[in-house]
Formats: structure tokens, sequence, C-alpha cells
């Protein structure tokens, strides 16, 4: 998936905008001492998107094998869905829903916690990261399109954000805006009244985990290096985590205190803790 992502890479033409500082939550003073992270778990296959279900069982998409595993609370590792085409992005609904993107279907389905499996919405272009907004929409990272699309209820499209430069993951900020993370290159900020800002220089090649806190703090995986990197409030960077061989997922843990993140070269998940 991620070399299929960087070789079809398709630029596109934004300005940088100086405005001021940014409405993202969180610290604006660089970790002096990244964490290193914790190992969890191994033997994984290309893993990308994850995300944890109300009880705290977590869901992995894995590329490589064409399945979404499930390991529960106690660390009990099975096999949630199988036959997938290009399993990437994934998320939960608040209803439990699991929804599950086909990068190379071009498709997103949705799953039933007990497993049962339908098409939600075709048509897509090689759909990278999954989300839901603050309305509870369903928001697709349509990498080929250089958009990030929203999902109704009855599975119709619509446009949220355009130009970008080859999106695979985003989130909607506490304020509004969204934070867009881009295997073209950079991170695009887009604030509530429209304004747009092109960050990220720090990184190597962003890629498709992008995680948010409850009270707005946003991290970033960097692919193309061994960091996961918080976004701080002036549009800058910080990394709060290295030594990872090409982070690609990235969740949000159920005690808010922590993140995980998978990585694409060693197919094993990490736990990192957040900084203050």
């Amino acid at each position: 998936m991620m070399n299929a992502l960087r070789s079809s890479i398709a630029a596109g033409a934004l300005a940088l905008a100086v405005v001021p500082a940014s409405p993202i939550i969180g610290p604006t003073a660089a970790v002096a001492n990244p964490a290193t992270p914790e190992k969890l778990w191994d033997g994984f296959s290309s893993p990308v998107g994850m995300a944890f279900d109300a009880t705290g069982n977590l869901f992995v998409a894995e590329w490589g094998a064409g399945r979404v595993s499930r390991i529960d609370p106690a660390g009990k590792r099975t096999t949630f869905a199988d036959g997938l085409s290009g399993p990437s992005g994934l998320t939960i609904g608040p209803n439990g829903t699991i929804y599950v993107a086909s990068y190379s279907r071009d498709e997103v389905y949705r799953f039933t916690p007990t497993g049962e499996r339908r098409v939600h919405v075709t048509g897509l272009a090689t759909p990278a990261g999954l989300s839901f907004d603050r309305s509870g929409r369903l928001l697709v990272a349509n990498r080929r399109t250089n958009q990030i699309l929203s999902v109704s209820r009855s599975g119709s499209l619509e446009p949220v954000i355009g130009g970008l430069r080859t999106p695979v993951g985003a989130v909607q900020t506490p304020d509004n805006g969204y934070v867009v993370s881009n295997i073209g290159g950079g991170v695009t900020i887009l604030r509530p009244d429209g304004t747009r800002i092109e960050v990220g220089e720090e990184f190597g090649t962003p890629g498709p985990g992008v995680a948010m806190t409850k009270d707005g703090r946003v991290f970033v995986v960097d692919y193309g290096g061994t960091t996961v990197r918080e976004i701080l409030p002036d549009g800058q960077s910080r990394a709060v985590a290295e030594g990872l061989r090409s982070p690609v997922g990235l969740v949000v843990a159920p005690d808010g205190a922590s993140l995980l993140t998978a990585t694409w070269r060693d197919g094993t998940i990490y736990r990192i803790p957040i900084p203050n």
C-alpha cells in the first residue's frame, strides 16, 4: 500500500499563508527527550488503521494479510474479518459499527460487532484514513482525488476539503477546523474561517495515522521517518516518540494517557505515553 501511495503522488497547488497562531490545543515547547516506544504485540502484516471499541477491544486493519484483527483487553488476538482487499483506514462509530476502507477496491465496508459485513459506500478513489467529524459524518481521505469526503447516512459523497497533496488521514478539531496528513508532503491545517496553512516541514512523509485526544491535541505519524509527532498551536511539531520503523497507524488508547502506533516495516504495535 505505502509504495503504491508514494509512487502515485499528485502534487496540489497550495500556497503557504502567514496567519496568527493555530487554534490547535497543546503545548508549545519541544519535547527534550522523546519517549522510547513500548512494544506490545508483533506479527502483524502491514498494519494500518486502528481503533478501539467501547469495551476496549482494539481492531487493526492488516493491509498485507487482507484482514482485520481484534485484540481483547486481555491481549488475546483473533481474526475479526478476512478476505479483504487492501484494508487501510479503520474507525468505529458511536453505535459500535466498524468501518474499514478497501484501498484496492475503492470501497468502504461496515461491520457489525459480530462481524457481519456490508458495503457502505463505493465509487471512491484509493480511500486511506477514516474518521468521524463532530456531527457524526464519516470522513474519508480520498487519496487519488486529493480530497477529504464526507459520507451521508444514505451513502452519498460530499467534498469537505479539496486541493490537498495526496491526503491519507484527517481529523476534525474541537473548533471545527481540520488537520490533514498528506503523504504527498506536509500537514494541512484548515481553520474554521477557511484559512489554510501548510506545516509539517519536520516530517519525512506523513502517514495515515492521525489521532486526536478528547481535549484536541493532534498527533501524526511520520511514515517516512521514525517518529510520531504532535502538531503544536504555532503550526510546528514536536517528536513525542522516536526509533520506530515507518509508523503508519495511530490511535489514542482508552486511558487517554497514551497512544498506540503500528509500524509498517516490522508489523509491530507500540505504546507511547502522551507527554504533558
